[in-house]
């Protein structure tokens, strides 16, 4: 269906509350994008950062009248120097089919694809991962991911014990078992993220190599491969959690660090590992090092 879009500039500390008002008078859907295209990298835990100046975006179905809609947002104090806005018609378009095309099969390294279901297999003789876009973050779009996937595919895997913390979609520890991993296991806080994962072992056919668990309920262990793409301040606060995964010998792969955040990581882990040098892919960083004998 068509649909009407009512933008409104404001400043940070309204955005929030110009969010709710939107909804609060029928918007489908809330946005917000910055105006100033100042890019955030990565907010603190738990908190939701909006840019100095902010797009609030309400979509509203295209039948709406929408004078009634802006004389009601006038009328609050916030705008009582003039309510700044533009609509714009959203064609009518299918949505879904526009969004699939928008993915095709990627490959990693040699021998290593992703491949959404609605697309051909570029490389039946490949090593296949079978994934959908979903909920769970991690389908090898993302550099921090794809990067991961790439160290991975140049890898002997076999009958090795793979970590992947802080799994999303499963996709790290799912290509470690096609690629020959004996095990995997996968940690992750968010209980869609361990069902998704779960789901899509399934597909690929390696459910039964592959464990799941909330931290609170995840098991002692030591593995020959940890993965874990994240973000840098995680990496660093669950330095010893992360850390005691890692076995003798073991090998430790970390992603979702931004260039700048290279030697914060780094020297969280420096006391028991050794790095190898940064590989970097768009401005993201994946570190690779050895425990320490």
């Amino acid at each position: 269906m068509p649909w009407i879009q009512l933008t409104i500039s404001a400043p940070e500390k309204h955005a929030p509350l110009i969010g709710d008002m939107l909804e609060g008078n029928g918007a489908m859907a809330v946005t917000y994008r910055d105006a100033q295209d100042n890019p955030i990298f990565e907010p603190p835990i738990g908190e939701l950062v909006y840019w100095q100046e902010t797009l609030v975006t309400g979509l509203f179905p295209a039948q709406t009248n929408m004078q009634p809609i802006i004389a009601n947002l006038q009328k609050s104090s916030y705008f009582k120097n003039g309510l700044q806005y533009k609509t714009d018609q959203l064609e009518d378009k299918d949505w879904e089919r526009e969004w699939m095309d928008n993915f095709h099969p990627i490959q990693f390294g040699k021998r290593l694809w992703v491949c959404p279901s609605w697309r051909d297999i570029p490389d039946p003789s490949a090593v296949n991962i079978m994934l959908d876009p979903g909920m769970a973050f991690g389908t090898g779009t993302h550099p921090t991911t794809a990067l991961c996937l790439g160290w991975l595919d140049g890898q002997d895997l076999s009958a090795k014990t793979v970590v992947d913390f802080g799994c999303g979609s499963g996709i790290l520890a799912i290509g470690a078992l096609l690629l020959g991993a004996k095990r995997a296991v996968g940690v992750d806080i968010d209980k869609q993220a361990l069902i998704a994962s779960k789901e899509n072992a399934e597909r690929n056919g390696v459910a039964e190599q592959l464990e799941v668990y909330l931290p609170a309920n995840q098991p002692l262990l030591k593995a020959d491969v940890v993965v874990a793409n994240i973000l840098a301040g995680p990496l660093q606060e669950l330095a010893s959690v992360i850390s005691d995964y890692v076995a003798d010998d073991g090998e430790l792969v970390m992603s979702g660090i931004l260039e700048r955040q290279i030697e914060d990581v780094q020297a969280a882990y420096a006391e028991h590992f050794d790095f190898s040098p940064a590989q970097i892919k768009e401005g993201w960083v994946m570190l690779h090092a050895k425990r320490k004998r």
